[in-house]
């Protein structure tokens, strides 16, 4: 289910504080983005799009845990006890562990194994605390653990730990449990009310907020600064599924400005050469979720084993790192093959069973790798709308002594396996519902890891099918429909620089905050084109992509694009609406999207059948939108979409009626008739600037040389080509254009530059024409045109 975001009457003071920050955009998509986040006052705004005005939490807003957490580290730490961080082995967990490591190796000394670390293996351990590895850690003389992104539902294990002598910190934001665990502290921000600016911390977080106050309990000890820590900081913030808002979207915007500088003056060699290998720039939060959390997540997925990944981001020594993130990488495209692998699988066993009856999805399977259970089940979640958790029974857990004594399962098989949410449904309290069935469980209301007895797989999938169809009959509501909220409604024209430096504005993006989806109607494809991945031995991975043109009516080129995890022949040769994400690829540096959903254009009902707009087109063209005559196109209820720009063909005038219409707005036709040079003295003009750029060296944009110079994208890219013959470099960079003269005989072929020059002229000639008469057509014309026009389309 496709659900459009409304329009929003803009206050006076959004778009001018907004191009406070953003000179160079119109403000006018970004304004109704923040809107729908309730980003509705300047006070607000101001601390969204500038972190320097955004004022944090102090750690100790974790109140009496805090306190203690740090009295137990400062004694360990006079004591010279032996400190041991146990992590986990997903991106938040590892990037939490590295972050203790790195904060907490300033006051305790690494080097004389005060101070170490330990990451359970994923494919044997499981998440969270155990018995097993607790003993190890006493037998090797620990006296005091500090988890990091874990530890808040292991009541059993706490206690053994106890038993031992060892005592326990707890740093986490897992879901609680109703009864405290016997621990020295438990930092965690689910104890604050969800309103708290902290309360949606990730592990990381947590782990950086007892760094910041040890660092503030002992500020004379710390050899570096606390922000250097940031950039791990952002990667498991974006990595893992929290809400990037409050505190947390304040330190991934710091953290980001942190990490994109690594590149160029690299402080942590492994995390640069993780960008290099998945040719990012770490200037982006895409970075992170598409480009480093993936590589970080595959090595506990592949190996079991992702202690090295804490080294990978925390060593100094580059020759060991460039080693490290080759096998990270390695790992990765392993984990893509075996995730297209099980995924085939599951969805040869869905067509097996009656979705009509089932509400929670629930597979199992003995061949399955569990490392890549939870990103399976998340598609699948997405794409049948309903929770889906998929187990895994391959081998034996061996449970040892020290966890029989509290394990009631200890002789069983157990399936492991991982549950992913979708539409709001709070999965932790759902796979809670069925504890008694379960060995153990943990996560948070969008994902969750659990175990349990083979033999309980049958009871447990009727019974956590039997609740779930019980909420739903008590709230009235369904199940099995994804629910895509579209934020814009564009046309092809619109995607690229422009668009994408106002969508940027609202970085980092993720849950709370998400990626904004587009709606593009009446579309199709071309050039359409399978590629497989392949790894850095050369050999081809079985994960496949469909690259493609998208064409509408609105333009004369066709736009890039990218459907990952599908062939080409599952894109529609007959025109359909599409969801997509707009994005920039920096190894090709170009502007691209990202398809996400499609539909038949056809299952919409023709606008012709619909009731319209009252005041379909308003006409102000003659008139200054600035005159006080002009009430119509400045009226709160009316707030039409306004055309500035002439037209220069129906199908364009069309993309700005079918946009009107989606939004629920008349169009305000408000353009003027520009200047009218003869076609050679607009040559000669463009000529002229660009020799002026040359000189001073100064950047410009598209938009500007297209006001300057009177015409459209398509002129100005044939003229381009021109200039190019004549001997001049155009290079496109900072979301502007760089003109500079290059002496090159070659260039100066009159056989290439002759034709050039008469195709600018004639398209300029041609422009002209067609926008004098869409200066002078009469409304009515306009109108009924329009409305002709649409009968043929499907919105």
């Amino acid at each position: 289910m496709w659900q459009t975001q409304p329009q929003f009457d803009l206050p006076e003071w959004i778009i001018p504080l907004i191009q406070e920050y953003a000179p160079k955009i119109s403000g006018q998509y970004i304004a109704q983005l923040l809107l729908a986040r309730d980003i509705n006052s300047p006070q607000k705004l101001v601390g969204f799009l500038n972190s320097n005005y955004y004022q944090p939490g102090s750690p100790f807003e974790f109140g009496l845990e805090m306190e203690r957490a740090i009295d137990r580290l400062v004694l360990a730490r006079n004591r010279q006890e032996k400190v041991v961080i146990w992590g986990d082995f997903d991106a938040d967990g590892i990037t939490a562990t590295a972050v203790l490591w790195d904060g907490l190796g300033q006051f305790f000394n690494p080097e004389n194994q005060q101070l170490s670390y330990y990451i359970p293996n994923r494919l044997t351990e499981s998440h969270g605390l155990n018995c097993h590895g607790i003993e190890e850690l006493y037998q090797q003389g620990c006296q005091l653990i500090v988890t990091c992104d874990t530890g808040s539902t292991n009541l059993k294990e706490i206690e053994y730990a106890h038993q031992l002598g060892i005592d326990i910190i707890v740093t986490d934001h897992h879901t609680l449990l109703e009864e405290r665990p016997p621990v020295i502290a438990i930092i965690n921000p689910r104890y604050l009310s969800p309103e708290h600016p902290l309360y949606h911390l990730s592990g990381v977080a947590v782990a950086y907020k007892l760094i910041e106050a040890f660092y503030q309990t002992l500020p004379d000890i710390p050899q570096r600064p606390l922000e250097d820590l940031l950039d791990l900081v952002a990667i498991g913030l974006i990595a893992d599924l929290v809400q990037l808002k409050g505190d947390c979207r304040y330190l991934a915007q710091l953290g980001i400005e942190k990490l994109q500088q690594q590149l160029k003056k690299p402080t942590r060699p492994g995390v640069a050469k993780l960008l290099e290998l998945c040719k990012r720039t770490g200037d982006r939060p895409t970075d992170i979720s598409f480009g480093l959390g993936p590589r970080i997540n595959a090595v506990s997925r592949i190996y079991g084993d992702a202690k090295f990944c804490v080294e990978l981001l925390t060593s100094r020594d580059q020759k060991r790192c460039q080693k490290l993130a080759l096998e990270t990488e390695l790992a990765n495209t392993r984990r893509k093959a075996l995730q297209q692998d099980v995924t085939r699988d599951v969805m040869a066993k869905l067509r097996k069973i009656d979705l009509s009856t089932t509400q929670v999805i629930v597979l199992s399977d003995a061949q399955w790798p569990g490392g890549v259970l939870g990103l399976v089940a998340g598609q699948v979640a997405q794409n049948y709308g309903r929770p889906t958790i998929l187990l895994t029974t391959e081998g034996t857990i061996n449970l040892s002594a020290y966890q029989e004594e509290f394990s009631h399962h200890s002789d069983l098989k157990l399936a492991r396996g991982s549950a992913r949410s979708v539409n709001q449904i709070d999965l932790y309290e759902l796979v809670k519902s069925q504890a008694h069935l379960l060995d153990r469980f943990g996560g948070h209301p969008f994902a969750a890891g659990l175990s349990l007895p083979v033999e309980n797989i049958p009871i447990f999938t009727d019974a956590i099918n039997r609740e779930m169809r019980e909420k739903l009959e008590s709230n009235l509501e369904e199940i099995g429909q994804r629910r895509i909220l579209v934020d814009l409604v564009c046309t092809v024209a619109e995607l690229g620089g422009d668009l994408f430096q106002e969508l940027k504005l609202l970085e980092p993006c993720g849950m709370g905050n998400p990626v904004p989806k587009l709606l593009i109607q009446n579309c199709w494809f071309t050039n359409t084109w399978n590629t497989k991945e392949k790894d850095l031995q050369g050999q081809k991975v079985e994960y496949i992509k469909t690259t493609f043109e998208l064409w509408d009516e609105s333009t004369s080129t066709g736009f890039p694009g990218v459907w990952w995890g599908h062939y080409q022949d599952e894109l529609p040769e007959e025109r359909c609406d599409i969801i997509v994400e707009l994005d920039f690829n920096t190894f090709k540096k170009q502007y691209e999207i990202r398809l996400l959903e499609l539909r038949s254009a056809e299952t919409k009902t023709s606008i012709s059948s619909i009731h319209l707009v009252d005041n379909l087109i308003l006409d102000y063209r003659y008139q200054n939108l600035d005159d006080p005559g002009t009430e119509g196109v400045n009226s709160p209820l009316q707030t039409p979409l306004i055309l500035k720009d002439c037209p220069t063909c129906w199908e364009e005038l069309n993309a700005w009626f079918r946009r009107a219409y989606a939004q629920k707005q008349s169009l305000a036709i408000a353009y003027t008739l520009p200047q009218l040079l003869p076609p050679e003295k607009t040559w000669q003009d463009l000529i002229g600037i660009a020799k002026y750029l040359s000189r001073t060296h100064e950047p410009v944009t598209r938009q500007q040389l297209r006001s300057a110079l009177h015409i459209g994208d398509i002129p100005l890219k044939v003229g381009f080509d021109a200039l190019k013959c004549l001997g001049f470099k155009i290079e496109y960079r900072d979301y502007a254009f760089y003109i500079s003269w290059q002496h090159s005989s070659d260039l100066n072929s009159s056989e290439t530059l002759s034709p050039l020059i008469k195709r600018f002229l004639t398209m300029v000639q041609e422009e002209q024409f067609r926008r004098q008469y869409f200066y002078q057509v009469p409304i009515s014309t306009l109108e009924s045109m329009a409305i002709q026009l649409s009968r043929n389309e499907t919105f």
